[in-house]
């Protein structure tokens, strides 16, 4: 990785203002969107649209950004990805009309696929034993990134709702500009190979399910409570403005707050809990964790109850990784890739999905007063999800004894 020395750091500081140009949008996207909408019923039906549009693009050109970077080399799609998204970020605020907004997600959304180019980047300049540390330090720009976007976004949308847009796209062609100097081919001419249309979509990645073996129902618990999770990501800015008033400040912190509990339970204390709990334990009682918390949030009637619900749910974001790691015990050596790929892309199948739950739930009920407690139905929906994940993995777990990990 030596003669290269620019690229990682460059691939780190593009995934993460990627991230955080995204999550600097998260507090102030549904004020935007408001700008369109008569009432707040469709206000919701529009803001779930944006995030329908923005993740099934995101969906299906993973695999495309991928294969076009196999064709034409990883500088070209990294560069063009990059422009195209600080174009996106900067005709976002400018738009007149709802069709046109709707446009700008579908542009972005297929160009913020670019983390499957990131890693093959990474692949490419690492040696092999170096590559989990490579895509680990990735994975902590992600975590950064998301951490500070909606925070900064908040803070800035306080000011004024289209100046995270702005900032955003300056971020973005800073990091063109940037890369335009540094960033090294990494991939040989005589290493590409023509598009496999076949391969370079998200269906071929998950026919990858149903090769694994030794897991059972754990991939419809995966896919619940993924699917729960991203119900309240799709919902949650809209719902604490409709139930406490909350702005882009009160909403991006909040998010704030989010990521930085998950970076201490995933960052810090999982490993423990995982020594002493066990991992089978620790996705039982994070699914009850996180099934009460779901109830809660929907219950709540005071704003600062959802940080105090939230310090309560730490457990609940362990699920995830405990998941990944039984999984991955179960599935041979030889077969590490293809059950996490399955697993990433069952993720962002659920992603799609949640928009379509979601939001719908909390338009029908956005009519209703601040302090009814049907304003929670999305919540409510959540929690439901979390309980029958809870159900089944308690059903796996009592007929399946913990395996040895496969060689």
């Amino acid at each position: 990785m030596s003669r290269r020395s620019p690229a990682l750091p460059f691939i780190l500081v593009t995934v993460l203002l990627d991230v955080m140009g995204i999550g600097l949008l998260l507090p102030v996207l549904p004020a935007i969107v408001g700008q369109f909408a008569a009432t707040r019923e469709t206000q919701a039906y529009w803001y779930g649209a944006m995030l329908l549009t923005f993740g099934t693009m995101q969906f299906l050109c993973a695999p495309l950004l991928g294969a076009l970077s196999d064709r034409y080399g990883r500088r070209p799609i990294l560069l063009a990805s990059i422009t195209g998204l600080g174009l996106m970020f900067l005709a976002t605020p400018l738009v007149t009309s709802i069709g046109a907004l709707l446009a700008t997600r579908i542009f972005g959304g297929a160009l913020a696929a670019n983390f499957s180019v990131a890693n093959a980047y990474v692949a490419d300049i690492s040696r092999p034993e170096d590559r989990a540390r490579g895509f680990g330090m990735i994975g902590a720009a992600f975590g950064i990134g998301f951490v500070l976007g909606p925070m900064a976004g908040g803070l800035l949308g306080h000011i004024d709702i289209r100046l995270p847009f702005f900032v955003a796209a300056g971020l973005s062609f800073l990091n063109f500009a940037y890369g335009l100097v540094v960033l090294p081919e990494s991939l040989p001419r005589e290493r590409r190979k023509a598009i496999d249309f076949a391969r370079a979509n998200p269906l071929g990645a998950l026919r990858g399910l149903a090769k694994l073996s030794g897991v059972g129902t754990l991939v419809a618990v995966f896919a619940l409570i993924n699917l729960a999770q991203f119900i309240l990501h799709s919902v949650w800015v809209l719902y604490t403005g409709f139930r406490f008033d909350w702005g882009p400040r009160e909403a991006g912190l909040s998010l704030f707050v989010v990521g930085l509990a998950v970076a201490l339970v995933q960052g810090g204390l999982l490993g423990l809990l995982l020594k002493h709990v066990g991992e089978r334990r620790l996705v039982l009682v994070g699914l009850a964790s996180a099934a009460l918390a779901y109830a809660a949030y929907g219950l709540a009637t005071q704003g600062w109850m959802m940080y105090a619900i939230i310090a309560a749910n730490l457990l609940g974001f362990t699920v995830g990784p405990a998941l990944n790691a039984i999984v991955s015990k179960a599935a041979p050596a030889n077969e590490q890739g293809l059950a996490m790929g399955a697993l990433s892309s069952l993720a962002s199948l659920v992603a799609v999905i949640a928009p379509l739950l979601g939001t719908p739930l909390l338009a029908e009920a956005s009519h209703m007063p601040a302090n009814d407690w049907k304003m929670g139905a999305p919540f409510f929906l959540s929690s439901l999800l979390a309980f029958a994940a809870l159900a089944l993995a308690l059903s796996h777990f009592s007929k399946h004894r913990a395996p040895a990990t496969a060689s």
